[in-house]
């Protein structure tokens, strides 16, 4: 690793950006890890777990295909400021929901959906303007894997932080920390220096061009192809996630600190490959990262589901999220790289509606598969599916290259919404 690994921090706009969020992630993770161990721990139901990560990320996968519409009709940095101010308000009104009702499950899942519809209109628009924030284009796959190191530091730091306080001063810290968090990113979005918006008159419908976007994403191959493997994969192995709480209470018999300790080995992993990823020169072939991978991805799974010892539990689920950090990352970066600048914003929408809509059914799926067959073989067969999901990437890889490994030339074209702050 060198300086080249952080390339895109020579952009003003993207370094404050990345400051803001990587301060606020933090929180966001805390109450994440908080939701799920306070749930299972009132429920002791792994359908309930299902049922939580379903509340936030099928709103969001729902209504991201009306927010991609938005962020390519809209300014984008206007969407986001909105949104992040709507995200402070839910973590408020989730922390004193649970100092006021601390048995309140239904609750929590509400003020989820809640968090899910404002995801719906966030993801898009922050995905799609950080290719703004760049100002050398060919930054945009360092940037993209430095906003994954990002989240994944954040994933790394958050669990382990909610374990202790949830152990030690309860769940609404971990809640009210969150809220505060958003101060640092609504900051470091005000402070950006932007071009004036420019508004680009429609002429259509949001609804027709949210039908001219699906026409897009089904006349492009490597396009769809990217978004439909990334669904298969968020539909059956990424949810392996939803089951660590599981793992921590009843498989190792531990607290709320070992549940923070196996997310954070999930962070582990995931950060090293952020980096790995960051640190790969330009015009490295992204599609061959990403099969072999998915491969690592699957063995990862296959170690974890059945270790001994808890010990080895972790150093397996980090080498599973190593690989797992490829699914998410390379999927966006080809989508963003190679789709039309008019486009980017609902691209990115199917990206989210991939990867949230899938997850969370995923979440159901395994909540309730690992109640037959229990919470280890289900596991284990989520690794064997990301292998088979391997093969079927190296198969496709063998035919074609999925999609250009290096910027077309509209990457480095001026999108006709500017935006200003």
């Amino acid at each position: 690793m060198n300086f080249s690994t952080f390339r895109a921090l020579r952009s003003r706009n993207f370094r404050l950006y990345f400051m803001g969020q990587a301060l606020s992630l933090l929180g966001t993770w805390m109450q994440k890890t908080a939701v799920s161990w306070v749930v299972y721990s009132l429920t002791h139901s792994k359908l309930m777990l299902g049922v939580s990560v379903f509340a936030t990320l099928f709103p969001a996968a729902v209504f991201s295909l009306v927010g991609g519409g938005v962020a390519d009709r809209y300014n984008r940095y206007r969407v986001l400021l909105i949104t992040q101010v709507l995200s402070m308000v839910q973590a408020a009104l989730l922390t004193l929901t649970v100092y006021l009702q601390p048995n309140g499950v239904w609750s929590i899942i509400g003020l989820s959906v809640l968090l899910g519809i404002i995801n719906g209109f966030d993801v898009p628009a922050r995905q799609s303007l950080v290719h703004q924030l760049v100002e050398d284009k060919r930054d945009l796959p360092n940037a993209l894997a430095l906003n994954s190191s990002m989240v994944n530091l954040s994933k790394l730091l958050g669990p382990a932080v909610a374990g202790f306080a949830l152990e030690h001063i309860g769940a609404t810290a971990c809640f009210g920390a969150n809220t505060l968090s958003f101060i640092a990113v609504i900051g470091s979005l005000l402070a950006l220096r932007l071009p004036a918006y420019m508004a680009v008159p429609h002429t259509q419908p949001i609804l027709q061009e949210l039908r001219a976007g699906l026409r897009y994403l089904r006349t492009t191959p490597h396009i769809r192809f990217v978004v439909l493997m990334l669904a298969l994969v968020s539909l059956f192995a990424l949810p392996f996630t939803t089951l660590m709480p599981v793992y921590a209470k009843d498989v190792f018999g531990g607290t709320a600190t070992t549940f923070g300790l196996l997310d954070s080995a999930i962070g582990v992993g995931a950060f090293v490959g952020a980096l790995y990823l960051a640190s790969r020169p330009f015009g490295t072939n992204l599609n061959r990262v990403l099969t072999l991978n998915t491969f690592v991805f699957g063995i990862g799974l296959i170690l974890f589901s059945h270790a001994p010892t808890y010990w080895l539990a972790l150093l397996c689920i980090a080498i599973g999220a190593f690989g797992m950090m490829s699914q998410i990352t390379i999927s966006n970066t080809l989508l963003q790289t190679t789709a039309r600048p008019d486009m980017r914003g609902r691209v990115i929408s199917f990206y989210v509606l991939a990867y949230t809509g899938m997850v969370p059914l995923g979440s159901l799926l395994v909540g309730w598969i690992s109640q037959y067959i229990g919470v280890q073989n289900t596991v284990l067969v989520q690794g064997l599916a990301a292998l088979v999901l391997g093969a079927m990437h190296w198969r496709e890889l063998r035919k074609q290259p999925l999609a250009p490994t290096a910027l077309p030339p509209q990457a480095n074209a001026t999108q006709g919404l500017a935006l200003s702050s």
